[in-house]
């Protein structure tokens, strides 16, 4: 069970310690790969940037299993923060019931 505490990897982690050494591409081979600048790519790769759709669909091609289990990785990443950033300001939104 992972700790609730902790953030969920962001998928260009996953691109940057698992996936590109194991496929032994440079950041310029995977970006040139992908059909992307590198600086694109880099941005992605040092959790700067999020996965969008787009590059989920690259890079779920050129890893052969597609985009949704990129852009889980990053929907979730992106609730956990979301959550933990607005907690304030979402503990005064009251919840409402349908008469």
């Amino acid at each position: 069970m992972r700790d609730p505490n902790r953030p969920p990897v962001h998928p260009g982690a996953i691109l940057r310690e698992d996936v590109l050494p194991a496929l032994s591409l440079t950041v310029s081979e995977a970006a040139n790969t992908l059909g992307v600048s590198r600086q694109m790519l880099h941005r992605v790769l040092s959790e700067r940037a999020a996965m969008s759709p787009e590059m989920a669909v690259r890079v779920g091609k050129m890893c052969g299993n597609g985009p949704r289990l990129w852009l889980d990785m990053q929907r979730t990443h992106d609730l956990w923060v979301a959550e933990r950033d607005l907690v304030e300001q979402v503990s005064r939104i009251p919840t409402l019931h349908a008469a």
